[in-house]
């Protein structure tokens, strides 16, 4: 059959990508740069799947909704922008240790603060390192195009439902805000199973379900925070995602995610057109971070140049990747300012320059 191509903002097509994957419901408040997402489900979702589409009073209300609704067994969102994900981050530990299934999207601003409604990366330590209290992990999916807003809000409700935990889609203000042509799928049917988990009052054939994240015995609290991490190197084993483009060869290797991958990419370009062999390394999880295959990477590269919209928050990463193989540089731009191809091809030449003194 074939696909619908439309031109769309990412955020609307983000938006439309939720109510084809089957949701059922979205709880959020209004923020810059991600408002169109709630404006775009409130305007089409209820109307053609019957889907919920709540405005909270707050952004503390719109993740505790989400809570009630994922102990139900169904697919809910929310979706907001950095100052309003911060306020979420309570809630969002509560659904970890809880084990409950949701998609939390992260259209990231320029912090800290208030900041810029403009585009950056600063949300990557608390999407990625657990951003609320205790030992828990998001599943972290990190797009670079228009397409992959799309495309990853159906991965994520698979996710998020095989492993039971909460998906984050980190995406950028650009992405949200950008128009690219996009192929949109066919629907998916909304759930109409009960999960054997779900808490939908007390069934005649079994025991109901209890789901809480308030375990007052320590006994019971290792055990529960053991089981988590049990599931947490299950996502590592299984779920790592990552694109390499013109790694095979390359002395040096960008690593980005994101836009800013795809800006790499032509940065990349422009240094092969001047004799320099550069290749391009995307993580697209963040968590699960491609650590083993950085690694493999780091064996025949000469030198890795990470470039973020931050002060080198995956850097961290990408060394603990490298192990010391091998330098690793840094380049980063911060408060809502992009990097253009030419400036990332000027410190590909620095470091080139460098290796050849």
């Amino acid at each position: 059959m074939k696909k619908e191509l439309l031109l769309m903002k990412g955020n609307e097509a983000l938006a439309e990508a939720v109510i084809r994957a089957g949701c059922d419901g979205y709880f959020g408040y209004p923020i810059t740069p991600q408002s169109e997402v709630l404006e775009y489900l409130a305007r089409e979702a209820n109307a053609r799947t019957g889907m919920i589409v709540l405005q909270a009073e707050s952004e503390v209300a719109a993740i505790n909704m989400v809570y009630g609704a994922a102990c139900t067994g169904k697919k809910v969102m929310t979706s907001s922008s950095s100052p309003g994900i911060s306020l979420m981050q309570e809630g969002i530990s509560y659904i970890a240790c809880a084990e409950l299934p949701c998609l939390i999207v992260n259209v990231m601003r320029g912090g800290p603060g208030l900041g810029t409604i403009q585009p950056s990366q600063g949300d990557y330590f608390q999407a990625v390192k657990g951003g609320g209290h205790g030992d828990y992990k998001l599943i972290v999916l990190a797009p670079s195009s228009v397409q992959e807003m799309v495309d990853f809000v159906p991965l994520s409700f698979d996710l998020a439902f095989k492993y039971r935990n909460p998906v984050m889609i980190l995406a950028d203000g650009a992405l949200g805000q950008m128009m690219e042509k996009v192929e949109l799928f066919e629907p998916i049917p909304r759930k109409t199973n009960t999960e054997p988990w779900a808490t939908v009052g007390k069934p005649k054939d079994r025991e109901r379900n209890v789901i809480t994240s308030l375990h007052i015995e320590p006994d019971k609290m290792e055990q529960i925070n053991l089981g988590l991490q049990r599931k947490y190197k299950e996502i590592e084993k299984n779920e790592v995602r990552f694109e390499m483009i013109n790694c095979e060869d390359a002395e040096i290797v960008l690593v980005a995610f994101g836009l800013v991958a795809r800006i790499c990419t032509k940065a990349a370009e422009l240094a092969r057109q001047k004799g320099i062999k550069v290749g391009v390394f995307r993580p697209i999880t963040l968590f699960p971070f491609p650590y083993q295959q950085l690694n493999n990477l780091a064996n025949k590269v000469k030198n890795f140049l990470v470039v973020e919209m931050n002060a080198g928050q995956m850097l961290e990463d990408v060394r603990l990747a490298i192990n010391g193989k091998t330098s690793v540089e840094f380049h980063g731009r911060m408060g809502g300012i992009v990097p253009s191809p030419d400036e990332i091809l000027q410190k590909v030449e620095e470091i080139f320059i460098g290796e050849k003194v």
